[in-house]
């Protein structure tokens, strides 16, 4: 005797068993195919190439971002995305003059500084400032001062990153609020400008720019970073030599806003056209950098996984975009502009993936998600641990796949090695060369190949 329902369950189990487990056969396969060919072909590494060095300084709306907008999406079509498109967005227009820094000491006689205006400053005029420096770490002791002692000086804010802080990224967060508010603290007791020190665990004489952000209602000041060298040398001067003065010259300048692209290819989806999955970095970088870390080289990432798919037949359910993302670094209206629109259209984003934390050797990638979804998304390590991608846990996203979020978008960050990338980062030392291209590769195939898991499987 038997029981036909019971003998039913069984036989129904050990088919869905056999199919999970020839479906995690095949996924294997997929994956090794797609690690395959991105470790044997070097078309997104001399893409990276031709954007380093055709065109660097990608500022918003400057000639070499518009460049890069053509030459992206030309490579979009080359990769052999179903349609390429280019987004209008909204950009500010600033460009960088000559500047110059000098320390005039009775002790020490002179010295010429490096530096950089940060992204969004006002300039001096031609002759300059020239005026006594107050250094201070922290705004508490900015305020502690208040004006009787900093009126009409220029302020240097000196706080290094944290060394001892084993999280990169956290280091740089507790030293950047100086670049991006100290202009308006210290205009509030009267300073004339600010130096800043760069934003960096490196000690080297590259000076790290950024984006500064003015408070409204506060007199505007011109802000400049300094390198972390010249920085340890301004510091020591001071203690010798209280009453040093510094000449500073800056010919920055807004202009009006103008316009420029995101740049858009997509792989129409098979079964769920409706539904979407981005895939993105930023095109713009900074005037003084040929932005391969930050970000041609997550540009170029998205790119590949269109190639890729193109190149192994990779049909997947949903539709597939990669985006290049215009004005990351100064106002993020790129990222906005693409929401707002996707949000005008009722489109439906079931994820987006961000590449903006360099593109040296991949450790996994961070999920904006908890509980259940959460541990479903992290079992998907166990297709990475070939290629010794181990790190899925939770986390954030990206500024410019944000706006996604109120949409539904699942926030997926990419994860690389860390510990170098402010040593780049903002600077004349993000170049090509600084690039290893298996490095490079094996994040683009671990971006591949997580989309196309996620599109496989349900999350």
């Amino acid at each position: 005797m038997y029981n036909k329902g019971l003998l039913s369950y069984f036989i129904t189990a050990c088919f869905i068993a056999i199919t999970i487990s020839l479906d995690g056969q095949e996924a294997d396969k997929v994956i090794k195919s797609v690690f395959d060919e991105a470790l044997n072909n070097q078309t997104a590494y001399r893409q990276l190439e031709y954007l380093c060095k055709n065109t660097k300084g990608r500022l918003p709306g400057s000639p070499a971002a518009a460049e890069a907008v053509e030459y992206t999406r030309q490579a979009l079509i080359n990769a052999g995305a179903d349609s390429v498109w280019l987004q209008k967005v909204p950009v500010p227009h600033w460009e960088r003059g000559l500047e110059s820094c000098r320390a005039i000491s009775s002790v020490f006689g002179t010295e010429d500084l490096s530096i950089a205006a940060l992204g969004l400053s006002v300039g001096t005029d031609e002759n300059g400032i020239i005026s006594k420096i107050i250094e201070v770490h922290d705004f508490e002791e900015l305020n502690r001062l208040g004006k009787k002692n900093i009126e009409g000086k220029i302020v240097f804010f000196n706080r290094p990153a944290d060394n001892s802080t084993i999280n990169s990224f956290a280091a740089y967060g507790g030293a950047v609020n100086q670049r991006t508010q100290g202009a308006s603290e210290a205009s509030k007791v009267g300073a004339i400008a600010v130096i800043v020190r760069s934003a960096t665990q490196a000690l080297d004489d590259f000076p790290h720019t950024g984006v500064l952000r003015y408070e409204e209602n506060v007199n505007k000041i011109p802000a400049v970073a300094i390198s972390t060298v010249d920085a340890e040398l301004l510091s020591k001067w001071l203690r010798s030599d209280p009453g040093l003065k510094i000449h500073l010259t800056s010919l920055c300048r807004n202009y009006p806003d103008t316009w420029s692209y995101n740049v858009i290819g997509e792989i129409r989806g098979s079964e769920k056209p409706g539904e979407y999955i981005t895939v993105g970095g930023h095109l713009d970088a900074w005037d003084i950098a040929e932005g391969a870390h930050d970000d041609g080289g997550g540009c170029v990432q998205a790119i590949e996984m269109i190639r890729i798919f193109r190149k192994l037949g990779i049909a997947p359910k949903r539709s597939v975009r990669a985006v290049m993302f215009m004005n990351e670094e100064m106002s993020g209206t790129g990222g906005k502009e693409y929401a707002r629109e996707a949000a005008v259209k009722g489109e439906v984003h079931y994820a987006a993936l961000e590449s903006d934390r360099g593109v040296l050797s991949p450790r996994g990638f961070a999920f904006d998600a908890d509980g259940e979804r959460l541990n479903k998304l992290k079992s998907i390590s166990e297709y990475f641990e070939p290629y010794n991608i181990r790190d899925f846990d939770k986390g954030g996203g990206g500024s410019d796949i944000s706006p996604l979020k109120e949409l539904g978008a699942l926030q997926i960050g990419y994860i690389p090695e860390t510990q170098k990338y402010f040593y780049y980062h903002h600077s004349a030392n993000d170049t090509f060369e600084q690039v290893n291209f298996r490095e490079l590769q094996m994040g683009s195939a671990a971006i591949a190949a997580l989309i196309y898991i996620l599109d496989l499987k349900d999350f």
